[in-house]
């Protein structure tokens, strides 16, 4: 079985694996030239620290004598990303307490699951890269849970003398149990639409994402006691 998911009709793929869409566009090198509509000028100049900090850090492995450095640009990538995770956990903790909103935990929920699909998913949904969009999905939270986490807490009980971090575990056993159950209907859902992408399909997986982050809220600040 080739692909889990199975790709769009208009996405053709010929006998060298390439799709008609990927050899008409074509993977191009970044390039910093000013657009020519307003539009693009002002995505430009707001995402400009941004590009240009990725430009000057990263090898671009889509130009050919670039290539050779793919290890590099992979390493550099994930210190970006810690990095630039920082920045907006930072910043939103900031925002929330200089307007005393007092729902800091579900903004951060609602910036994580924008910026993880704005970054990854999306872009190879876009594609028809239906495998990779679950790959990456899955693979998001296993590298989030082995590394993600311990590393700070590493980081942490070495600079303090390796003493225990206290975490606040108030219905975290009933937030996995909760989290094995979204992932259970995952993938029931997928199954029963055939191992294909659908508007249904994503409603209802989006429906899902939401009672389980709803579940989790009340769980955490105590509306509903872990019997566990």
């Amino acid at each position: 079985m080739d692909s889990m998911l199975k790709r769009p009709v208009d996405n053709f793929e010929d006998v060298n694996g390439k799709t008609e869409k990927e050899e008409e566009k074509g993977d191009k090198p970044l390039s910093l030239k000013w657009p020519d509509t307003q539009c693009k000028q002002a995505r430009y100049l707001l995402l400009l620290p941004v590009i240009l900090s990725l430009w000057l850090t990263l090898p671009d492995v889509r130009n050919q004598k670039s290539r050779k450095f793919f290890v590099l640009t992979f390493l550099v990538s994930i210190l970006w990303i810690a990095v630039f995770s920082y920045f907006m956990v930072w910043w939103t903790h900031q925002v929330v307490e200089t307007f005393a909103i007092g729902i800091f935990d579900p903004i951060l929920i609602g910036v994580a699951a924008e910026s993880s699909i704005l970054i990854s998913t999306a872009i190879v949904t876009r594609k028809g890269l239906g495998d990779m969009a679950v790959s990456s999905s899955m693979g998001r939270n296993i590298f989030f849970i082995t590394l993600g986490l311990p590393l700070p807490w590493l980081l942490f009980s070495s600079v303090h003398g390796f003493a225990p971090l206290p975490v606040d575990t108030s219905g975290l056993v009933c937030a996995m149990m909760l989290l094995f159950l979204a992932l259970f209907f995952f993938i029931i859902s997928i199954a029963s639409f055939k191992w294909k992408m659908s508007k249904v399909l994503g409603f209802t997986l989006l429906l899902v994402y939401l009672i389980f982050v709803v579940l989790c809220l009340v769980l955490h600040y105590g509306y509903i006691r872990c019997p566990l």
